[in-house]
C-alpha cells in the first residue's frame, strides 16, 4: 500500500510547482520557484481567482469559499523574491456529508482507484486531493504567469463553446489574430451573441433531474513568437496537453481543426502562407498555430472537453468495498451541476504555465 501524501509536483525546465492539500484539509496551496524577480499585481490576481470561485448560481456548488490567497513567503510588495509558498484556507467543509459513502465509491470518480492504492491513508472527504478544489492553487501560479506573459505581448483567453447538447460559437467564428477578452461575456464566459441562454437552460435542466452536464472550452493564445516550443517531447501541443490533463474532468484535447482534419485532404488542411506588411501569415489556421511542435506566429488554438461531474444526487449503482456487496448510491452534499464555467480560468492558468515553459 502506498501512503497518500496529498502533494503533486510539476518539474519543468523553468518552473517547479508543488500543489498540496485536499478538499477538506485545513488549507490547500502551492510552492513554486522559477520566477524570482518577476512582479505582479495582487488585485488582478484576486480578480482572476474570483472567476474560478464558486458563486450563488444555478450551476455552481453551494460550498462558498473565499479563496483568499495568502503568500507566506517569497513575495514582497508584489515582487517575487525567491521560492513562493501560497495558501488558501478551507473554511466551508461539510465532512459529515461523506460519512455515508466511506468505501462506497462514486461511479467515474477517483474514489475506487484511490482506495485501492492508498487504503485507509486516503482522505476521501470531498474527493481529497482528487477534488476540483485543487485547481485553485493552480490558478495562483497561472494567474501570476498570465500577467507576466501579457507584459511580453502574449494573451490567453478561454471561453465556453458547448454545454451538453447546446453548441455555441467557437474560435472558428472569430478573428483569431485580434481576439481579446472583450469578445467574451463576463458573466457567463461564452462569446458575445453565442448560445448563452440555451446553455444556462441545459444546466438548469440537468440540475432539476438531479444530474450534471459537461461541455467544451475553447482557448486562444495570441502573441506567441515564431519558434516557441520544440519538436517531439517539448512541443507546444505536448506541454499544453500534459498540463490540461492535470485538470480533473478534462478527457480530451484537440488543436485547430483537430479531429475534423481527418475529413480533409492535404490541400484543404494545409494553411497556405502569404506576406502581409513584411510578416509571414497563413490564410487559414487549421493546424492551430503550430507546425512541427513550434508556434508559427498565428494564434495558438485548442479546445478541451470537460466531462459531467460524477457527484450527482440521482441514484446510481456501485459497490461497498467493505461488505463486498452491490449497492445503490445517492450522493449528498454540495456539488456543481456543471463545472465548465468555473474551469475556464483553470484552462487559462495551465495554458500560461505551458506557454511560459515553451518560451
Amino acid at each position: 500500500m502506498v501512503v497518500d501524501k496529498q502533494t503533486s509536483v510539476y518539474s519543468g525546465k523553468k518552473l517547479n510547482i508543488e500543489i498540496f492539500g485536499g478538499s477538506h484539509s485545513p488549507e490547500i496551496g502551492v510552492n513554486f520557484s522559477g520566477l524570482n524577480g518577476e512582479k505582479f499585481d495582487m488585485e488582478r490576481l484576486d480578480l482572476f481567482m474570483e472567476r474560478r470561485r464558486a458563486k450563488k448560481s444555478a450551476f455552481s456548488t453551494a460550498r462558498l469559499e473565499g479563496d483568499k490567497v495568502i503568500f507566506e513567503k517569497g513575495v514582497e510588495d508584489g515582487k517575487i523574491t525567491g521560492e513562493v509558498r501560497a495558501v488558501i484556507k478551507n473554511s466551508a467543509q461539510h465532512s459529515k456529508d461523506y460519512s455515508k459513502t466511506y468505501k462506497i465509491p462514486r461511479p467515474a470518480h477517483a474514489d475506487y482507484v484511490a482506495y485501492t492504492k492508498y487504503g485507509d491513508t486516503f482522505d476521501y472527504k470531498g474527493g481529497g486531493k482528487f477534488s476540483g478544489r485543487l485547481t485553485a492553487p493552480m490558478c495562483i501560479v497561472g494567474g501570476i504567469l498570465k500577467q507576466i506573459l501579457e507584459e511580453k505581448g502574449i494573451k490567453i483567453n478561454a471561453f465556453i463553446s458547448r454545454i451538453g447538447k447546446v453548441q455555441g460559437k467557437t474560435y472558428d467564428d472569430v478573428n483569431q489574430s485580434s481576439f481579446s477578452e472583450k469578445d467574451i461575456d463576463k458573466e457567463f464566459p461564452t462569446l458575445i451573441d453565442s448560445q448563452k441562454e440555451a446553455m444556462l437552460k441545459e444546466i438548469e435542466d440537468a440540475k432539476f433531474d438531479l444530474d450534471s452536464v459537461g461541455g467544451v472550452i475553447d482557448c486562444v493564445i495570441t502573441g506567441l513568437p515564431v519558434g516557441a516550443g520544440e519538436y517531439m517531447f517539448d512541443s507546444v501541443e505536448g506541454k499544453l496537453s500534459a498540463l490540461a490533463f492535470a485538470v480533473p474532468a478534462v478527457k480530451g484535447i484537440e488543436f485547430g481543426a483537430g479531429f475534423e482534419l481527418a475529413k480533409m485532404r492535404g490541400s484543404e488542411a494545409n494553411d497556405e502562407f502569404y506576406y502581409e506588411n513584411g510578416e509571414v501569415k497563413t490564410k487559414t489556421n487549421h493546424n492551430g498555430g503550430i507546425n512541427g511542435g513550434m508556434a508559427n506566429g498565428m494564434a495558438v488554438t485548442f479546445r478541451v472537453v470537460i466531462k459531467p461531474t460524477p457527484s450527482i444526487a440521482k441514484e446510481q449503482n456501485t459497490v461497498n468495498l467493505i461488505t463486498g456487496e452491490n449497492v445503490k448510491l445517492k450522493i449528498e452534499g454540495r456539488h456543481d451541476s456543471c463545472i465548465v464555467p468555473r474551469a475556464v480560468p483553470v484552462i487559462e492558468a495551465i495554458s500560461a504555465i505551458a506557454v511560459y515553459e515553451c518560451l
